[in-house]
């Protein structure tokens, strides 16, 4: 197989993996930073409260952004089936 072809469709599982994730991440940084700020301002140290919003919020936005996530990842699964046969040309 041709090494440039194997790169390429690595790199662009990587790109599509990274799109898909990337909102959930930054759900999760921005409610987390926000919970940390409060924690700090009234010195609650509780460990739950910085977890439950955080999880609470990649959920929400899992079911907000599921469809397009399920939409971009057919694409790829679809692209990369019709891509088998020049691959095998390619052996």
């Amino acid at each position: 197989m041709n090494p440039q072809i194997l790169i390429d469709l690595t790199k662009e599982f990587f790109m599509i993996m990274g799109e898909v994730s990337l909102p959930m991440l930054l759900a999760a940084l921005v409610v987390g930073l926000a919970v940390s700020v409060f924690q700090a301002v009234t010195q609650i140290n509780e460990a739950t409260l910085s977890f439950l919003p955080k999880m609470a919020t990649i959920v929400f936005v899992f079911m907000l952004i599921s469809p397009w996530m399920i939409g971009r990842m057919k694409n790829y699964t679809i692209k990369l089936y019709e891509r088998i046969p020049t691959i095998g040309r390619n052996l």
